[in-house]
């Protein structure tokens, strides 16, 4: 049982770096980020067929999901899909943590429902799962996902909400060409086998994987991300060069390849938006087709930089 057809997407809308504060150099991403740069990128994407955007309270506290809201009010509620989270390590200690973040995200972004409402962090899958229920019955989330849970936390979210005629529609794990662990884990074929639509999140390593940066040319200083990645960019050089490469040929960018990789394994890549013109990449990233050897090339490079790149709130798939 479920409210609706889960609408498929070739690529969601990252909004991560929204929760900075928009100054350059500050916060997670160090993103410069102006309400009329976002208003317009907003427009562009949702010209071009982009309609699926990605949040969590947890992204800025708050800020992700209301400067996300305050963008979309252009837009009719029908015409878009809103993806948000419920963070364990975050929950109030009221007698429904879930149903009351979420209702700080409907406040939030400005909605009365959400499309896709996760569970961000498997703290305790079976405390946190059975809460979704009457969020589902309500009306107020539409489909339920999980996301950094391993295999066997996913298939017990799935007999749990199976017991109440419900099912996990989503999976939403960290993937990325130098990240691999829910390929590896099983968790892709899981998630194939059992109708379960598979997120992609950070395939671009935050920036990494794009080209722009490389050893004479680091990530913003100040951001976490630069402490995380700098040190690594000298290992992702022959990658990121055959990426290039690859992409000169189909005249494309080192992240259009990088995303299409992830989209040529049958999953849906969140790609992060911060500047109208990322929305072009987008666009070529889902036009480009990759022979299954360059796919198979790409993937040996990639296990030959040997990065760890498993973020700090993620476990072991």
């Amino acid at each position: 049982m479920t409210n609706d057809n889960l609408q498929s997407a070739v690529i969601a809308l990252g909004t991560w770096a929204w929760g900075d504060s928009g100054k350059s150099g500050d916060g997670y991403f160090g993103s410069e980020l102006s309400q009329s740069s976002l208003d317009e990128l907003a427009d562009k994407a949702h010209a071009a067929g982009f309609t699926l955007w990605d949040t969590a309270l947890v992204y800025g506290m708050g800020r992700s999901e209301t400067v996300l809201g305050r963008v979309l009010q252009r837009f009719d509620r029908a015409d878009y899909q809103l993806s948000t989270k419920f963070t364990p390590q975050i929950a109030g200690s009221g007698a429904d943590p879930v149903a009351d973040m979420l209702e700080q995200s409907l406040a939030n972004l400005g909605t009365d429902y959400i499309d896709i409402y996760w569970i961000h962090n498997p703290a305790d899958v079976a405390r946190w799962t059975p809460y979704l229920v009457p969020l589902l019955e309500s009306g107020k989330v539409k489909h339920v996902g999980v996301s950094n849970h391993n295999l066997e936390e996913i298939q017990l979210a799935n007999r749990i909400l199976g017991e109440a005629g419900f099912r996990v529609e989503a999976a939403q794990n960290h993937y990325s060409l130098v990240y691999r662990s829910s390929e590896d884990a099983g968790i892709l074929d899981y998630c194939r086998q059992n109708a379960i639509r598979f997120y992609s999140y950070m395939v671009l390593e935050q920036g990494a994987l794009t080209g722009r940066y490389n050893p004479e040319n680091p990530l913003p200083q100040g951001s976490s991300r630069a402490e995380v990645y700098n040190s690594m960019l000298p290992q992702l050089k022959v990658l990121t060069d055959r990426l290039a490469q690859l992409g000169h040929a189909q005249g494309v960018d080192v992240a259009d390849v990088a995303t299409a990789w992830a989209i040529s394994k049958g999953t849906t890549p969140i790609v992060g938006v911060t500047k109208p013109q990322y929305v072009d990449g987008l666009l070529r990233a889902s036009g480009i087709t990759l022979t299954q050897d360059e796919i198979t090339e790409l993937e040996a490079l990639a296990d030959v930089a040997n990065v760890n790149t498993r973020g700090s709130w993620e476990h072991e798939m």
